[in-house]
């Protein structure tokens, strides 16, 4: 699955399509998340009002050690690389859909990790989930994770795509065996996620948040 930027739709100008990085949150091995985030993209390329970004957690080297409070020490030049590729398309996306499963009742360190290093990338934008895992289809990670984003000033929309057990309910080709349901959700999600990007787009355009 490519990093790069999958563009759909024109680009007018209230109505310009919207940025959406795709956060692909486990890092773990044998993780089947790259499997959903495909399907998940698949959906959203069929519209024509998004333009997506694919960001994999897995490929960043971002370390759990962080900078004090007052940015010192500066962090070494391996983590400022890491950030400099990742930071500029988390600020340049204009809502976010995180894709996680559910470890222990939770979400991914390596999700936690990529979310603590940011700040103001996330103000003022809707977030979306995509959640996996067992009976519960990761739903309890997303609850936990709706209260870390609000911490961040962050918008998280009320419809989310719940897979349950997706080692069973996903076929050979990465796509939900109940594909009907699973892609009604989808859409419902990317409506909600549409009109909160386009009218907080709007609102930071008029009056940039926190000023």
């Amino acid at each position: 699955m490519s990093e790069t930027a999958h563009v759909t739709g024109p680009a007018t100008t209230r109505e310009a399509a919207l940025r959406v990085a795709v956060i692909v949150g486990s890092a773990r091995g044998g993780r089947v998340g790259p499997s959903v985030a495909e399907w998940f993209v698949r959906q959203a390329e069929q519209r024509t009002d998004l333009v997506l970004d694919v960001v994999d957690v897995a490929t960043l080297d971002l370390p759990v050690s962080m900078p004090d409070w007052d940015g010192l020490p500066d962090p070494a030049p391996a983590t400022q690389a890491a950030l400099a590729e990742v930071t500029p398309r988390l600020a340049a996306a204009e809502a976010f859909v995180i894709v996680t499963p559910e470890y222990n009742h939770s979400f991914p360190a390596s999700l936690k990790n990529l979310v603590d290093w940011h700040f103001t990338q996330w103000q003022a934008k809707p977030i979306g989930f995509v959640s996996y895992g067992g009976v519960g289809g990761g739903l309890r990670a997303v609850e936990q994770l709706r209260q870390v984003f609000a911490e961040l000033h962050a918008m998280t929309v009320r419809d989310s795509v719940s897979l349950h057990g997706p080692w069973s309910g996903l076929g050979e080709d990465g796509r939900p065996l109940d594909a009907a349901v699973c892609e009604d959700a989808a859409k419902n999600m990317l409506d909600q996620l549409l009109w909160w990007g386009r009218a907080l787009r709007a609102a930071r355009a008029e009056h940039p948040y926190g000023e």
